[in-house]
């Protein structure tokens, strides 16, 4: 008895603490941190020449501070209980794939033939990837409403 009771004890503080690490947040990235690592990956993965990576900076940096800005907007709705209407819906998908087709017409222009070809392969697997990112999240959400 005495040792399911302390095999009990350490378990119960192992899931705590293991509960408090995941809930501790990771230092935040600049906008421009989050820019020139971007520009990087990118390099390493289509080879761009100087002239490239300057000219595609602007625009991931925009679109960095978009984004940011965004987040920073969805994290006080969430404080406040706040659900967006179906409007407000589609206001930001519709934005959002604006934002996507002038980035697809930008790359288009800066990019040759074949890093354009790969840069859009790699989108897509981003994009295949995410998706199953939400999955698995949607996924453990229902398995802790059950609990």
């Amino acid at each position: 008895m005495k040792k399911l009771a302390s095999i009990l004890v350490f378990a119960l503080t192992f899931s705590t603490q293991a509960q408090r690490k995941r809930n501790q947040e990771r230092p935040q990235l600049t906008v421009e941190q989050h820019t020139d690592l971007a520009i990087k990956k990118m390099t390493l993965a289509l080879d761009l020449s100087e002239k490239q990576q300057n000219r595609i900076k602007p625009i991931i940096a925009s679109k960095m501070a978009e984004r940011k800005a965004f987040m920073e907007k969805r994290k006080e709705a969430i404080k406040e209980k706040k659900r967006p209407t179906a409007n407000e819906i589609y206001a930001i998908k519709s934005k959002m794939l604006d934002h996507q087709i002038a980035l697809k017409n930008n790359m288009k222009e800066i990019l040759n033939k074949e890093q354009f070809e790969k840069f859009i392969k790699i989108q897509k697997k981003r994009k295949i990837k995410g998706k199953k990112m939400m999955r698995k999240m949607k996924k453990s959400k229902k398995e802790k409403k059950v609990k």
